[in-house]
């Protein structure tokens, strides 16, 4: 028998962290209300500048830097996945923050189906059958709570395609998780410092209203980058559409915290919709235990 692929196993771990600190990120941008999201994404992208520049330093990767920013292909492509990422970034702090947890949850849940379908038609993946009917399930489940939550629709769809396409953008081009971020926010910081410069609340300090308003807004930087470069690393090391399996682990947790803890609504359409997707996350990962012993 096969000993598992080193590189697959390196990247279920950071996959499944990147879900993990994404699931509870809710509770970091809470603690910055009442700091307005525009300032709180600014700071997320500038302080990431050289919150990234120490790391890649510390792991001499600078030379990968150098040859991105030489290679015009890739950086046409990291200004793409940078645009998107930044969407991304602002519609889930303006929905958290505006007591809508649950509609950013039902994008990230609606976002591993654009992932699986990505890699079905774009990556030519392949699906089996126990695959195709997870897909059709959670597909059910997902409709079931868009239907319960048209109002927010547009922060759903907005976070599941700005994040489904900014994963595969980043997948195709041959750049490190930290040099492709940091590539990314130094094309976004001059934006961003454009904004606190000059539209931010003048009424609302810098640094926020308090000492921990301004320790949070200091340590978004490594907020925003850790996971992201995890989730980078998992998703080149992974197959695309098993990326958008595990990344249900991230909305379930932020689901919880919607219901049990800003006590957002969980009604009997969110509790089917709940149940079809997880039904449909267990059928999708025995497809890929069937393929593995298969292989083996």
């Amino acid at each position: 028998m096969t000993s598992p692929d080193p590189s697959r196993r390196i990247g279920y771990a950071c996959a499944l962290a990147a879900f993990g600190l994404w699931g509870v990120i809710p509770l970091f941008f809470k603690a910055l209300i009442p700091v307005e999201s525009m300032h709180i994404v600014s700071f997320r992208v500038v302080i990431a500048v050289p919150t990234l520049a120490l790391l890649i330093w510390g792991m001499s990767r600078w030379h990968e830097v150098k040859a991105a920013l030489s290679n015009r292909r890739v950086m046409l492509t990291l200004l793409a996945s940078a645009v998107l990422i930044a969407i991304n970034w602002v519609i889930y702090v303006v929905g958290v923050n505006g007591g809508r947890v649950l509609a950013t949850s039902l994008g990230y849940y609606l976002n591993p189906l654009f992932n699986i379908l990505i890699g079905r038609f774009l990556l030519a993946e392949r699906l089996n059958r126990l695959q195709w009917a997870a897909l059709g399930i959670a597909a059910v489940g997902v409709a079931a709570l868009a239907f319960g939550a048209l109002g927010d629709l547009w922060i759903t769809l907005s976070l599941a395609f700005s994040f489904a396409f900014y994963g595969y953008l980043r997948k195709q081009v041959a750049v490190g998780s930290a040099p492709g971020l940091f590539v990314e926010t130094v094309l976004l910081s001059p934006l961003f410092l454009l904004w606190l410069a000059l539209y931010k609340d003048p009424a609302m300090p810098l640094f926020g209203p308090s000492d921990l308003h301004m320790w949070l807004l200091l340590a978004s930087g490594a907020v925003t980058a850790l996971p992201l470069l995890l989730f980078t690393e998992g998703a080149r090391r992974l197959p695309y559409s098993t990326v958008g399996i595990l990344q249900f682990i991230a909305p379930t947790i932020q689901f919880f915290l919607g219901v049990l803890l800003f006590g957002e609504a969980f009604t009997p359409v969110r509790m089917f919709a709940f149940a079809a997707i997880w039904l449909a996350m267990i059928l999708y990962i025995g497809g890929l235990v069937r393929e593995d012993r298969r292989a083996s």
